[in-house]
This record gives C-alpha cells, structure tokens and sequence, in this order.
C-alpha cells in the first residue's frame, strides 16, 4: 500500500482506537487489503478494520467470541473494550495478541469441534448456515476464465443450492464454526485454540467436518491414515452419511470459486484455478487431485 493510501487506513485506526482508550502510536500494519489488521506492540492488541458493510458480521463475531469465552471453548479472546466501534464507516474489533502459533493437526481440529458441537444451540443471533455465500460474487469477479466455465460453474451452483435445500438428515444443529480447518485452528505454548470466528453460524455440524474429509478426498492435503485419526478423535465419519456429496461438492465449488477469483488479480493463481475447474469438470481424472493452497 503506498503511502498515500496509508494515510486513511492510520487514520481509521487513530479514530478507532481513540474511541475505546487505547493509543495508536507505534501501531504496526500486518494486512492492509480489505479488511485491515493491526498490531499494538506496546499494548498487547490486534486490531481488525473490516469492510465497509461488514458491521452485522463484526457484532456477531463478537457475540460469539464472547459465548465461547463463557463456554471455555479456547478461541481468541477479545479485548475488555466496548465493540465493536465504527471508524470512517468501518467496523473495528480489538483482540488479545497471541503468542506464536503453528497451524494445528487434524486431531486438533477434532477436538475442538466436538467440544464445540457438544454444546447446546446459544441464545444469540448467528443467522443460518449459508454454504454458498459470495459463490456468487466470487463468479463475477472471475474475469480470467473462460465463460464456458463460468456459466458451468452457475449451474453447478444451482443445481448444489437446490440438493443443500433437500439434504437428507444428519446431525442435530449446532453451532459451527464455517471454516474449520488447521489454518483456523492453531497451537500455542499453552495449547489448542480457535481462530477467525467471522464465518460462525448454525447449520449442521456436517459442515464443519467436510472441510477435513475434502482435503483428504478432494484435494489429498490429509492422507488417509490422518483422516482416520480425525474421524476417532471427532467420533464420527461424515463421509459415510448419505448426505455427503452434496456438502463436499459444496466446499470444493467454494475452493474453485476463491482461486477463481484471486486468479483475476494475480496471474500466479490462473494455471491452479483453472486446474481446480477442470478437475471438477471430469478433464483431470479422478478424485483425490493435488490442489496446491491459494495465498
């Protein structure tokens, strides 16, 4: 971000921190992209600038955040401030920095989702489990592909929305965490814990178990042998429920669409997006295929 450009993000995190106490100087920028994220070294603090249009998203992260807090759920911890607060049209949030971390195993991931799912439904505003929100948008931003693709990639969309609507039953509901996976479950010095709770909903628990099952029959990140420690520990196999293919093609149209998108403004990503799309098309044999991270 060039300097010029800066200025408002400093701005925005001057005003912000100013309205709940805490003092800007110093702050270090760790992202600066759509959503802006910060650091106070003197202070202890990670400070998040989301979207515009993003303040019902803030409040529920928070919400939740605070729930898994009085649940002993370990997740990150807010900061013992009023928010979230808006700061030139932005919601601002303010969390606990923590200490480093490595992207946990997948019996971690288990763990904490079955402690997670074994809480009763809580008693604040979560909304529904969407699996196929900003598909759409992705799509329209996915100026590189070709429109053959894209218009396939619609139908698929469709015709998935329309299984998810009549999906078999499974689970009861819970809360779920939306994108569980190492990345978002990390190990600290003092243990496992639970990161980025923006995407927290109540849906079927199968949702937050495809993410493991795909990566190890989709995309081949998780060997078979960690898939079956995952579905021990977790106590539970979601790819024998019946309902399976319809959540799996879900996450991997999700995964198609995101390296679709970002292809569009970095050529890096362009040959794995369309590799992801013509594995899905059948051009590219059968599952698992080696799909390589985006970003």
């Amino acid at each position: 971000m060039t300097s010029s450009a800066a200025a408002p993000a400093r701005h925005a995190l001057k005003q912000a921190c100013s309205a709940v106490g805490l003092d800007s100087a110093g702050a270090e920028p760790l992202r600066l992209a759509e959503n802006q994220i910060w650091r106070l070294p003197h202070q202890g603090v990670i400070v998040r600038i989301a979207r515009e249009g993003q303040s019902a998203a803030a409040a529920r992260e928070v919400r939740v955040a605070r729930w898994l807090d009085q649940e002993n759920v370990p997740a990150i911890r807010l900061v013992d401030v009023e928010q979230p607060v808006e700061a030139g049209g932005r919601p601002v949030t303010f969390w606990a920095e923590l200490p480093p971390q490595e992207h946990g195993s997948v019996e971690d991931v288990a763990q904490l989702l079955a402690q997670l799912h074994s809480l009763p439904t809580p008693d604040i505003e979560l909304g529904y489990l969407d699996p196929f929100i900003r598909v759409d948008e992705r799509l329209q931003a996915a100026t590189t592909i070709r429109d053959d693709d894209k218009e396939w990639l619609r139908a698929l969309h469709r015709d998935l929305a329309a299984a998810w609507a009549e999906r078999p039953a499974g689970l009861p509901d819970r809360a779920v965490h939306g994108d569980a996976w190492p990345g978002n479950i990390v190990r600290t010095a003092d243990g496992v814990l639970m990161m980025d709770l923006e995407r927290f909903s109540v849906g079927p628990p199968e949702w937050d178990l495809v993410s493991t099952a795909v990566r190890a029959k989709t995309t081949g990140a998780v060997s078979s042998g960690e898939y079956d420690r995952f579905c021990a520990v977790y106590g539970h196999d979601v790819a024998a429920w019946e309902g399976y293919p319809i959540l799996a093609r879900a996450r991997e149209l999700r995964m198609v669409t995101y390296a679709a998108q970002h292809a569009a403004s970095n050529a890096e990503w362009r040959s794995q997006a369309q590799f992801r799309i013509d594995c899905l098309r059948g051009r590219s044999g059968p599952r698992p295929w080696s799909w390589r991270g985006i970003l």
